[in-house]
């Protein structure tokens, strides 16, 4: 009896060090108690609602305007309504940063692997745009893009690259206190269900291309309210785009790539048609032109 008293005396206080240790993960009785981001509300379906532009790395092909910089979600802020995805990246010193690529090359003055680098070696390159423009913006920390969120009223849509932890990013949000201005991006079912046990809270966008990811979705522990349907790069049968909004949930289509080019190919009239067809959010790499297309206005 002994023995077994100082078993379970063993294991408790493995299991408080293991809480304190990872304070992202909560217990059953703080997800009931948990203040819930603002945005699972403000982004439940609803018919007849203006679509969302969701402006890919924060913004691209835009001259003297790179990507995932904070100077081109400001300049984008400024001029249409839009929502930002945006990638969270590791430096060699584990600062989070905002960073599509692996490497420097593409959208730096600099060279090498990004995990190479401190963040204060960073600060040596500046960023350049889509076309090779050298400009003088500097590499963002997340942490700078959360705060700009925050005082923009801005809302961030949040690809974790895959060498950072998602109790990272979590814990981030948290300490800037901008769980209402963050949805986090997941790509199948056990990531989503891995984010919303770190983070009930949030708003997450769930991998729902078809009728069988649909069903995995609606069949695990995530509440649909928690959720906004990522649909693909392609369109889906119109049925589907009801049958995912029948559960309250919005759809993003993924025209960024191949959609975008069909659109710009005639006259940006598709934006319009996807739209009917039930797009609740266009996910691109044209936002003004689907500003425009649109009549989506500030």
């Amino acid at each position: 009896m002994k023995h077994l008293y100082y078993i379970l005396l063993f294991v408790f206080v493995v299991s408080c060090k293991d809480a304190v240790s990872n304070p992202s993960v909560l217990s059953e009785a703080e997800t009931q108690t948990i203040k819930k981001s603002a945005l699972i509300e403000a982004f439940k379906y609803q018919p007849n609602a203006t679509p969302i532009i969701s402006v890919h790395r924060g913004g691209k092909s835009i001259a003297k305007y790179p990507e995932n910089c904070l100077e081109t979600l400001q300049y984008v802020n400024d001029s249409i309504p839009a929502i930002f995805e945006i990638d969270v990246a590791k430096t060699k010193d584990n600062q989070l940063v905002l960073m599509h690529d692996n490497s420097l090359e593409r959208t730096t003055t600099g060279i090498g692997p990004l995990t190479d680098f401190t963040y204060q070696e960073l600060k040596s390159y500046n960023l350049e745009d889509d076309f090779g423009n050298e400009t003088r913006f500097k590499i963002p920390l997340f942490t700078e893009i959360l705060k700009w969120a925050k005082a923009n009223d801005a809302v961030l849509t949040v690809d974790i690259k895959r060498s950072v932890a998602v109790a990272d990013v979590i814990d981030a949000i948290r300490q800037e206190k901008a769980e209402d201005h963050c949805v986090i991006i997941t790509y199948d079912l056990e990531q989503a269900q891995k984010a919303y046990q770190l983070a009930p809270e949030l708003l997450l966008s769930v991998s729902a291309r078809n009728e069988k990811e649909l069903h995995w979705l609606l069949e695990s522990n995530i509440p649909t309210e928690n959720m906004l349907a990522f649909t693909g790069t392609r369109l889906s049968p119109d049925a589907f785009y009801k049958q995912v909004q029948a559960h309250g949930i919005k759809t993003i289509l993924g025209t960024l790539g191949n959609l975008d080019k069909q659109a710009e190919a005639k006259g940006d009239v598709p934006y319009n048609v996807w739209s009917a067809k039930g797009i609740d959010v266009f996910a691109t790499d044209r936002p003004f032109a689907v500003a425009k297309a649109l009549n989506i206005k500030k």
